[in-house]
């Protein structure tokens, strides 16, 4: 047996057999559930022509058909590789063309687009539909499934990042494995018996990773097919849920409620907050029901790296805290060494849960990962104690509802725009999301807000649709170096959400 997702889940199922794996929705697999039904759809991939290393893409909505695919793909040897179910056909294709996968799955909602996406390639569509009838099916020999190896990748999470460029991060069985040691080692009842609240997609990392990271460790984990912060609050006191990892947005929607006053949280053991800045008095309120919200910093290609510990949670909560057993933080300076305490400069990350890199891209993943470190391209900041403040985004990645969307790819998609001559999109506050897209807009006569939204609905996800649109009547400013000053319309519609009107 190796260090890895395979040998881990199949520990638990011969351990803990009867123990809910996975509830979604109310609807209970237990680990051997979940073993029996996850077995035969991998024996129907094998079946289907999926070899050790092929690629499996989904593009759905989060149900539990979807999860128990996600664990077969890994016991196929396929590698999961999940698509945004809020994706256009022209967003699919590219992420089509990045991972370039074997089979496509797709729920009813998003059949169409997938075929559109497809092309010439629809052969390789499938639905989803057929993952239900399989839990009746006659149960494969052991020897029929695919025998990991801790390096071999698990699943592949796209990410738009800075440039706009879809990539795609890998995650090993030893990154995983490293990556759910780490928490359940340093947090204990993160571990073997206890529970979680996973709000997130499958088509992200806290979806997927947070899947294959508490099956690793014997835990139940309660998703919801759509968040909503009634049944998230519910959930959290009738289950008595022991770990809630999320975005602000999901813990600022539930302290909103009114039932939340009368609340009983007393089972959350580890409560990790990360994607914006916390309201101070947000962590209060968790605090006076005895939960600690644990600031977090991270990324697609780290994970959640690692959350504060004792000695800021309480005192210092704008502080990430000093990495973790297998986790490092450090700062890299202007003169490309490391940054004593106290200099801001690019977080750097080195840890045995680091991605491998990215899929098929040698040269992203050379320039990103380098002499042992994950260069980041996020600003931040050590305190002697070697605590990480997190200061702002090198990259332009806005987090809308725990969600990355990348400033380059709206910025590129409304530069088609007949008559748009300069386009910048920034970060605008938003109750719901947190963060949305806003789109600072200079061009001629044609240029329209129905226009520059009819086309970003055309070609983008929802999510990343600009919620406030500001056209300009002048060029927009500029630095000596003749790039578009966005430190200067930052602070020009600092206040977008009080000066524009929404316009969706």
């Amino acid at each position: 047996m190796g260090f890895t997702v395979t040998s881990a889940f199949r520990w638990w199922v011969r351990e803990h057999p009867n123990r809910v794996a996975v509830d979604f929705d109310g609807e209970e697999l237990t680990y051997a559930d979940l073993s029996a039904w996850s077995s035969r759809v991998a024996a129907a991939l094998i079946a289907d022509g999926i070899r050790p290393g092929d690629r499996v893409s989904i593009c759905a909505a989060n149900t539990l058909d979807y999860a128990v695919l996600i664990v077969a793909i890994m016991l196929s040897g396929g590698i999961h590789a999940p698509l945004s179910f809020r994706s256009s056909a022209r967003e699919l294709r590219g992420s089509l063309d990045t991972v370039t996968p074997s089979l496509l799955f797709t729920d009813a909602d998003r059949a169409g687009t997938a075929r559109e996406a497809l092309g010439d390639e629809a052969g390789k569509l499938r639905s989803l539909d057929v993952i239900r009838p399989l839990r009746e099916a006659t149960a494969p020999a052991p020897s029929t499934l695919h025998h990991a190896e801790p390096d071999e990748p698990v699943f592949i999470i796209g990410t738009s990042g800075s440039t706009g460029t879809p990539k795609g991060v890998v995650y090993s069985h030893r990154s995983i494995m490293t990556y759910a040691a780490e928490f359940a080692i340093m947090e204990p009842r993160t571990g073997n018996g206890g529970s979680i609240l996973a709000a997130g997609p499958y088509s992200s990392t806290s979806g997927t990773l947070l899947l294959m990271q508490f099956l690793s460790v014997g835990n139940t984990i309660y998703t919801q097919s759509r968040f909503t912060p009634e049944l998230a609050l519910k959930l959290l006191q009738e289950k008595k849920i022991t770990t809630f990892l999320a975005s602000t947005i999901f813990f600022e929607r539930i302290a909103a409620l009114p039932e939340f006053a009368a609340a009983d949280l007393s089972t959350i053991a580890f409560a990790q907050i990360s994607g914006a800045r916390v309201n101070p008095a947000i962590l209060q309120a968790y605090r006076e029901k005895g939960v600690v919200l644990r600031p977090a910093y991270g990324c697609t290609e780290a994970g959640g790296a690692w959350a504060a510990r004792d000695e800021t949670a309480f005192s210092e909560p704008e502080k990430c805290g000093p990495g973790a057993i297998f986790t490092e933080f450090a700062i890299r300076g202007e003169d490309g060494g490391f940054a004593p305490a106290g200099t801001a400069g690019e977080i750097l990350i080195r840890s045995g849960a680091l991605s491998q890199g990215y899929w098929n891209n040698p040269q992203a993943t050379a320039e990103t990962f380098r002499d042992g470190w994950l260069h980041t391209g996020d600003k931040g900041v050590l305190d002697e104690r070697g605590n990480l403040t997190f200061i702002d985004r090198i990259k332009d990645i806005i987090i809308s509802g725990g969600l990355n969307i990348s400033a380059m790819e709206v910025e590129s998609v409304i530069a088609e725009v007949p008559g748009v001559e300069e386009v910048v999109v920034l970060s605008a506050q938003d109750d719901q999301f947190g963060e949305t897209p806003l789109a600072v807009v200079h061009g001629d006569a044609r240029v329209t807000i129905d226009a520059i939204i009819a086309h970003c609905n055309a070609h983008l996800a929802n999510y990343k649709v600009p919620r406030y649109v500001a056209i300009e009547p002048e060029p927009l400013p500029r630095m000596a170096s003749g790039k578009i000053s966005k430190v200067i319309l930052r602070e020009k519609f600092k206040d977008a959400a009080g000066m524009l009107p929404k316009v969706r």
